[in-house]
């Protein structure tokens, strides 16, 4: 979920709602009343946009009552943040596991599934990822979107690390992670705002054929 930000001035960090939850769902059915709201709260936020999207339009959308929304999401905003961290969760697993799978294998072939597992994220629910890149700075979730723009830049740094002999010679492993990771997901996150047909079945191989070529071309 790379995306720049303008971050909140002091006043409007001031005037921030309350994001944390209620309380914690402990209990089985607690936890699938959470589950339900959070995934509502995602298909909302898809149909009618963030303006629109009212707790109790989710409410509604999940099959709870308004006052159970309450009892566990003091505003909107707080609903809205809680999918902005799985959906950010859900992207972090997928890079790790792509990394785990490629980890001995030689950088040109390793690249190219890292590369595709860091577009292929982005279209998992491009429409959602649309949604939240824009309700970030609303959320005041910028901290953990930054939190994990450096994991990301960790787990790559590490590949780097280990096949060092591979890339080119005096490459500075630290500025080399920041360009690579950049690149591939301002490249996808831009796809998704602005050139969605690359993310196309019958586009998206080519797609991800050509930032591979981009970054492989740098690091080698």
């Amino acid at each position: 979920m790379s995306t720049r930000i303008r971050k909140p001035t002091k006043a409007a960090a001031a005037r921030a709602p309350a994001l944390n939850l209620r309380k914690q769902a402990s209990q089985e059915r607690s936890r699938a009343t959470v589950d339900a709201l959070i995934e509502a709260t995602a298909r909302v936020l898809v149909r009618e946009g963030f303006e629109r999207a009212s707790t109790n339009r989710i409410a509604a959308e999940a099959g709870v009552s308004i006052g159970s929304l309450y009892q566990y999401f003091p505003t909107k905003e707080s609903l809205v943040a809680s999918v902005i961290e799985r959906h950010k969760s859900e992207m972090l697993g997928i890079l790790r596991d792509a990394l785990a799978r490629v980890a001995q294998r030689p950088v040109g072939e390793a690249m190219r599934e890292i590369v595709d597992v860091m577009i292929r994220a982005h279209r998992v629910d491009p429409q959602l990822h649309r949604v939240l890149v824009e309700q970030i700075p609303r959320t005041g979730r910028l901290a953990e979107v930054e939190g994990f723009e450096r994991e990301a830049n960790e787990l790559v740094r590490a590949f780097l690390e280990a096949h060092r002999s591979e890339l080119r010679r005096a490459l500075d492993l630290e500025l080399a992670t920041f360009v690579c990771v950049s690149t591939v997901e301002t490249l996808a996150h831009g796809a998704v705002l602005h050139q969605p047909q690359l993310l196309a079945d019958d586009r998206v191989e080519s797609f991800i054929d050509e930032v591979t070529r981009l970054v492989l071309q740098y690091l080698t």
